[in-house]
């Protein structure tokens, strides 16, 4: 009797699973590409011509890893490096940037009674890297790590105005501008128009738009490879506009105290901000 011959099914099989192992091979390529490029960095060239790709289909791994927080872009350079899940390899990074901002934060709660925050642009989520709380009993503040939006937040309005308009058209795209309270900019026109407004003044201000009761004033943090900002956020009656200005010239010598120190590459953690 002949030896039975394998299913379709099976060949199948075999046949479908060489190009998965295929991807996560060059995808295992990219990874090990990046972390031994350390701090520098690769270019779209260079990880296309480590593994083999066409420069489009380099890319579109990258877009993938990047999108999925594996992997990082400098906005500045365009080189790719790794993202927040290998922060476990690299905690320096976050640790040294939440060390050097840590105390231009407490002296700026100190001074204004408020909370201060350090966030970070991750994926399309502004993250909480560093909270300092204000000591009243009545306060605003979120968690370190905790996800918020671009759209609604001073610290992601800052941010946004920092990056390329397609980037920022791109970040509203995926995730929408839901109404997060009654004063949240909610159409896509109107907010890149008040982000023309932040680049003239310097700052950014949630006015009740992130809580029915809040207000929030940010700075971007310029130099940095990652993008970043500073903030304070306080119940809207403790912290009016008449006060916006002279808060935001703190947050100001803050952001210029981070980018002289000259703070290390820095990778993504995982959340949002106000």
């Amino acid at each position: 009797m002949a030896p039975k011959s394998p299913s379709k099914a099976t060949a199948r099989t075999k046949a479908s699973s060489q190009p998965s192992s295929r991807s996560i091979s060059r995808t295992c390529a990219i990874l090990r590409l990046l972390g031994d490029s350390g701090a520098e960095g690769s270019s779209l060239i260079e990880v296309a011509e480590a593994t083999g790709l066409p420069k489009s289909s380099a890319h579109r791994y990258l877009l993938v890893l990047e999108s999925e927080a594996f992997v990082e872009r400098d906005r500045r350079t365009q080189r790719y490096r790794l993202g927040i899940d290998f922060l476990s390899q690299e905690p320096n990074h976050i640790e040294r940037l939440t060390q050097k901002a840590r105390p231009l934060l407490e002296k700026a709660r100190d001074k204004w009674g408020e909370t201060a925050n350090l966030g970070m642009l991750v994926g399309q989520a502004v993250t909480y890297l560093d909270i300092i709380e204000a000591p009243t009993a009545v306060r605003l503040s979120a968690r370190i790590g905790e996800k918020d939006f671009v759209h609604s937040t001073a610290l992601g309005k800052a941010i946004a105005a920092n990056l390329p308009e397609k980037e920022v058209r791109a970040i509203l795209r995926k995730t929408g501008m839901p109404k997060c309270a009654k004063r949240t900019i909610t159409q896509r026109q109107k907010f890149m128009a008040e982000l023309e407004k932040i680049r003239s003044v310097g700052f950014a201000v949630d006015d009740r738009e992130s809580e029915d009761e809040g207000r929030c004033v940010a700075v971007f943090v310029p130099g940095l490879s990652a993008p970043v900002a500073v903030s304070i956020s306080a119940i809207a009656s403790r912290l009016p506009a008449s006060k916006v200005a002279e808060v935001a010239e703190t947050l100001r010598a803050i952001a210029e105290n981070l980018t002289l120190e000259e703070v290390p590459r820095i990778v993504s953690p995982k959340s949002g901000s106000r």
